[in-house]
């Protein structure tokens, strides 16, 4: 005879984790261990640099350090943040999970050996290592995408696949294996990521505006936003492959404008009482700017590096600390409210860019001192982010969602 099924009776024992929330929370979403990295990198390898510069230290490298820096700025610290912010991004595009666990652990490794091997391998190791991770993430993403047919992001698979290319061009420059100075392969790096930020930026940027101020009205005519991409895209395939001067200084000052004007559409001003916003406006204000001396530098009224460093300083590294702080409270379930430690990291960061940028542009015998200066506060900025997201990373989300 069949008796009825008892009710579930309470239990005091805390119920299993479902299967979402085990393993180690920082290998649970890309974000987790490419940000931590990323920063831990950009507060260590900025004051190595300066020390070297300055003569204070000696580094063993097999390039110079000049471009071991450059390298490790673009294709270090950067590619490891945008490598984070897809693995994480294209899982909410998506639906579909994006490596985690072992995998996101193994691709970490990769990431951190290759930072590695620049002091402590043979230079054909630190490039193979080096050049593994962003073809095997490309390709990680690309399945991803192609399963949930998501064809309007598989356009930035194949930026990571011309940053891999780029890699590889630095690295067979530096070996002697390829007659090209290894800097057009950095400049080429840093207009890919350049033209990463446009799209990213383009997409976010008035979402994250629109969505705190209630009321906002924003047209942006889609011709416009693509024809901005285009005017970059073009003016930086200019400078990296050396066009004439007249030429480069024509688009880039084009590039200004409409990068001037897209910033004015987004309306930054409403922005003011919310950091975590402002930090995004203030970051991209840099692209005008930098374009603008890229076009000067082409005319011969100023050196290049203060164009470089206005677009590699200002912009990525100015949005950078922005979204790495923006994603990581927002997947680890806490509110989008920056802390005056945070305020104080994103003010570190753009008075870095004016010290490194700005002061040498007017007071060009100042230059020294302004790279000193601007080095420390850079790192300071991401040693504040260490300081207050390694726990945070290394914790499941406040809600204990998975993530």
């Amino acid at each position: 005879m069949n008796q009825p099924l008892p009710f579930p009776q309470r239990s005091s024992a805390a119920p299993p984790a479902t299967p979402a929330l085990q393993g180690l929370p920082l290998l649970r979403l890309g974000f987790r261990p490419f940000y931590l990295g990323a920063a831990l990198l950009a507060c260590v390898s900025v004051p190595l640099w300066i020390a070297a510069f300055l003569g204070l230290v000696q580094l063993q490298l097999a390039i110079p350090p000049l471009l071991w820096h450059a390298h490790e700025m673009l294709f270090g610290f950067a590619v490891g943040v945008i490598v984070g912010f897809l693995l994480t991004a294209v899982k909410a595009w998506t639906g579909l999970p994006t490596p985690r666990g072992a995998t996101l652990g193994a691709l970490a490794l990769l990431w951190l050996a290759a930072r590695l091997a620049a002091f402590v391998a043979p230079y054909w190791m630190y490039a193979a290592l080096d050049m593994l991770l962003l073809p095997v993430v490309a390709l990680a993403l690309l399945r991803v995408l192609v399963q949930a047919r998501n064809k309007r992001n598989i356009p930035l698979i194949s930026l990571l696949l011309a940053m891999a290319v780029a890699n590889g061009v630095f690295h067979l420059s530096a070996m002697g294996v390829l007659q090209v100075p290894a800097t057009s392969a950095l400049y080429a790096e840093l207009a890919l990521v350049l033209m990463v930020i446009s799209v990213i930026a383009g997409r976010v940027v008035p979402m994250f505006t629109k969505n705190v101020t209630p009321g906002l009205a924003m047209n942006i005519p889609r011709r416009f936003e693509l024809s901005l991409l285009a005017v970059t895209a073009v003016a930086l395939l200019l400078w990296v492959c050396s066009a004439p001067a007249a030429l480069v200084a024509a688009a880039s000052a084009a590039a200004a404008v409409m990068h001037a004007v897209r910033l004015a559409l987004w309306k930054p001003w409403v922005t003011l009482r919310r950091p975590i916003l402002w930090i995004l406006h203030a970051s991209y204000a840099w692209m005008p700017v930098g374009f603008a001396l890229l076009a000067a530098a082409q005319l011969g009224w100023l050196p290049t590096s203060l164009a470089v460093h206005a677009l590699a300083v200002g912009v990525v590294g100015g949005l950078i600390i922005g979204m790495l702080t923006r994603t990581a409270r927002g997947h680890t379930g806490r509110p989008l409210q920056a802390s005056r430690a945070e305020v104080l990291a994103y003010a570190l960061v753009m008075a870095a860019a004016v010290l490194r940028v700005l002061v040498p542009a007017v007071h060009p015998q100042w230059y020294a001192g302004a790279l000193h200066g601007a080095a420390c506060l850079w790192a300071a900025a991401f040693a504040i982010y260490v300081v207050i997201y390694t726990p945070w990373l290394m914790r499941t989300r406040l809600d204990g969602k998975d993530g």
